[in-house]
């Protein structure tokens, strides 16, 4: 027989030449095939655990193969939650079978209807759509205004989309049920022309629309009515008003243009300056929120109006002046009335009995409104004054431009808030459809409208398969719902399911622990802490990533994954780490697999879910394997294997090979004496005697403690040494020829031995002393 410490050096100094020599052997290469054609198509614990030849390649691969047959013990790991620490995986002390869960997750991960990524990301979205309002109202009427000039007839006014939907909005037409020809027909009506559309068609249909919604109304009031008839009645009336509000609509528009009864323009252009102005303010103010835009137009209305004011009930009864000057102090509370304003605009700031200082109570925005305008105290102006000075009113329209969206600003606030709970417990997509503060936010935020989208639509679209090309949502054709699909975690059946995240929740779980163990094991108790905080870092930052160049951009993010995968991160550069995420995993001339250790970057590869572009990976809720897990499995197996045959023919060096390959991952003495294999090899090393592993477990830990430095073992170097010293050693205590060569070697610079002091002290434990 060849010496062990030969037979160890031939396989161990080119793994990789070693594995693929294994690779390539004709039953491993056959069952490799079939595992990798096969897992893919497992989706329950029941199809592993039966499809025999699957099932033993993975347990044989994660060290498990003695445990094959025991398939109840086997299920109740691979049903086991990682995620809470009590479950059963995570009650046994042996590693390997978390590892083999972690591997081949059945548990999935935690349902929920949006991760705190997905809620950021709506809510930013939402806040977007509102800054968009303004820009696109301010985009669409410069287009307008710039193209309305050079329309000549009616057809190419609605052939022109945007400029069709400008009016439409203005106007109060809608898009989706609109009759072209009767547009064609209100826009080349005039009301000048008795024979014109809109007297001959429009108006009697207004008349008797009018009487049917009178009579109706009579009808109500009269009473004597069933609840039934009440009901129709009062639908009646709700229709009919509509329709006269459309028809007037009409009117509006026909208006606003000027057209020749054939459609072409009658002169000059379409529309008068002064009808421009006006379809501009009806568009501006179509939209709910008082955007920057009708600001603008508030301030502009003011500045005019006010130098034409002269009296306080005047001002009061404009209601764009009323409500200007309310906004502007800060006056929108329910209590304040026009009664309120008028009392305040004729009130002296500088008489203490007057009303600014007794009800107002010296109010800092009653005196400023009191202050910013020149009214006496019956509400009039003295002679030679205005209502107000230049000043004051650039002061008054300084304060509106301050404040004329803190209203808007609060309903928002209330609408994120309200999102929030109401999505914090939804649990389906009916929920979704059937709560408004959800419903309206959601679409909204994504550039949809609420009033107009079809909820059935929205529903097959968040119930769409986002892995399948061909599902509904990308028929769509449409960005918008894809966006909003992505945003929440919907089942196709409808129900909330699990999110998918850069990593899955036990993945970042694992990957922050395995880190805080490297960092801390050989560390202080500040070495922990510091750890710690870095792995609640990365717990709460990476499930917020959505894509490789956010991964990359995050240095700290970076350094905590390269480490927990025992990557030093030193020299690793941004640039490299793309190479590596874009490699071919299966290629072994790719440039992950040409690394000294590829394996490590392969772990750190397939522990995230990112695409060959680098965005999140929706992968197929239903497989078992996780990514990670499949490569694991690959790369384990055939270790798995060589150490086998290794040790058919010399079990030296399969415990050699075993013990290289585990000796990094050791936290503490513990660990090793937990190995029986590991701790075969220890007892070889130190020439321990047989009674060693029955002496008290805290005892043999000390021993380890004091003989072996743990922290060294992550060298090559040392630990070429240590198993050089294991193979002439085990040789010696298994009869087996020993090359000199390889004993000097194993003595050279060596400090490996047991003291006096420690085989004193195993003498007297073995002697009960």
């Amino acid at each position: 027989m060849v010496s062990t410490y030969l037979d160890y050096n031939l396989i161990a100094r080119d793994m990789k030449v070693s594995l693929k020599r294994v690779s390539e052997q004709t039953v491993v290469a056959r069952d490799t095939q079939y595992y990798k054609e096969n897992i893919g198509n497992v989706s329950s614990v029941d199809a592993f655990l039966d499809d025999y030849r699957l099932y033993s390649y993975a347990m044989t691969a994660f060290g498990l193969g003695d445990m094959i047959d025991s398939v109840a013990f086997m299920r109740k790991v691979l049903e086991s939650d990682l995620s809470d620490a009590s479950s059963f995986a995570n009650n046994l002390t042996d590693d390997r079978y978390r590892e083999f869960a972690l591997a081949y997750s059945f548990s999935g991960g935690t349902a929920v209807s949006q991760t705190e990524a997905q809620l950021d990301e709506i809510i930013g979205l939402y806040d977007t759509s509102i800054l968009n309002i303004a820009e696109t109202q301010k985009e669409e009427t410069r287009y307008y205004n710039i193209m309305i000039d050079k329309i000549t007839s009616v057809d190419q006014l609605l052939n022109n989309d945007r400029l069709r939907a400008y009016v439409f909005t203005a106007y109060g037409i809608d898009e989706s049920t609109y009759s072209r020809q009767t547009l064609r027909n209100v826009l080349s009506s005039s009301s000048d022309d008795a024979s014109s559309y809109e007297n001959t068609v429009i108006a009697p249909q207004i008349t008797s629309l009018e009487a049917a919604k009178a009579e109706a109304q009579s009808k109500l009031a009269a009473g004597g009515l069933t609840d039934a008839e009440e009901t129709e009645l009062t639908r009646n009336i709700t229709t009919y008003a509509n329709s006269i509000a459309t028809l007037n609509n009409y009117l509006d528009l026909a208006a606003a243009f000027d057209f020749d009864s054939d459609g072409t323009v009658t002169a000059g252009a379409a529309q008068t300056a002064e009808n421009k102005d006006a379809t501009n303010e009806l568009y501006v103010y179509s939209n709910s929120r008082v955007t920057q835009q009708a600001a603008l137009l508030n301030k502009a209305y003011f500045e005019e109006k006010i130098a034409t004011i002269t009296s306080v009930d005047e001002l009061v009864s404009d209601t764009r002046l009323y409500s200007y000057i309310r906004t502007a102090f800060d006056l929108t509370g329910v209590t304040v009335v026009s009664a309120t304003i008028k009392n305040i605009l004729t009130s002296d700031p500088d008489d203490p009995d007057s009303y600014v200082n007794t009800v107002g109570g010296g109010d800092e925005n009653y005196i400023a409104l009191a202050s910013a305008f020149n009214f006496e105290e019956d509400g009039t102006l003295a002679d030679g004054d205005s209502a107000q000075t230049s000043a004051q009113t650039t002061l008054t329209s300084n304060r509106y431009l301050t404040r004329y969206n803190d209203e808007d600003d609060e309903a928002d606030e209330a609408a994120i808030s309200a999102y929030k709970a109401a999505v914090a417990g939804m649990t389906s997509v009916d929920e979704f459809i059937n709560s408004a503060s959800i419903y309206d936010f959601a679409l909204q935020a994504v550039g949809l409208d609420p009033d107009t989208a079809s909820a059935r639509t929205i529903k097959r679209v968040l119930t769409s398969d986002l892995t399948d090309a061909e599902s509904y949502v990308y028929t769509l054709k449409d960005e918008r719902y894809v966006t909003l699909a992505k945003l929440f975690n919907f089942t196709t059946d409808g129900e909330i399911g699990a999110p998918t995240l850069a990593q899955s929740e036990t993945q970042i779980q694992e990957t922050a622990k395995n880190y805080i163990v490297i960092k801390s094991r050989f560390g202080s108790e500040e070495d922990r802490t510091a750890a710690e905080e870095e792995g609640e870092y990365y717990t709460a930052k990476v499930a917020k990533i959505s894509s490789l160049d956010e991964f990359l951009a995050d240095s700290r993010l970076v350094t905590i994954a390269l480490e927990a995968n025992g990557i030093d991160p030193e020299g690793v550069t941004s640039d490299f780490l793309r190479d590596i995420f874009a490699s071919d995993l299966d290629d072994p001339e790719s440039v992950i697999n040409e690394q000294e250790n590829s394996a490590a970057y392969v772990s750190l590869v397939t522990s995230f879910n990112f695409d060959s572009e680098g965005n999140v990976l929706r992968e197929d809720q239903d497989a078992i394997v996780t990514r990670q897990g499949l490569y694991e499995t690959l790369d384990q197996y055939l270790r798995q294997t060589l150490e086998e045959q290794a040790g058919e023919d010399n079990e030296g060096v399969r415990l050699a090979l075993y013990f290289e390959r585990k000796a990094g991952s050791l936290v503490d003495a513990y660990d090793l004496l937990a190995d029986d294999a590991l701790a075969e090899v220890f007892r070889t090393i130190f020439s321990l005697p047989d009674e060693f592993s029955s002496v008290d477990i805290d005892q043999q830990a000390k021993i380890v403690e004091k003989n072996l430095d743990l922290e060294k073992l992550s060298d090559p170097a040392e630990l070429k040494k240590l198993l050089a010293r294991f193979a002439v050693l085990y040789d010696l205590e298994n009869n087996t020829e020993v090359d000199p060569a390889v004993t000097v070697l194993s003595s050279t610079g060596s400090s490996v031995g047991i003291s006096a002091d420690t085989l004193y002290t195993l003498s007297q434990l073995r002697m009960g002393g």
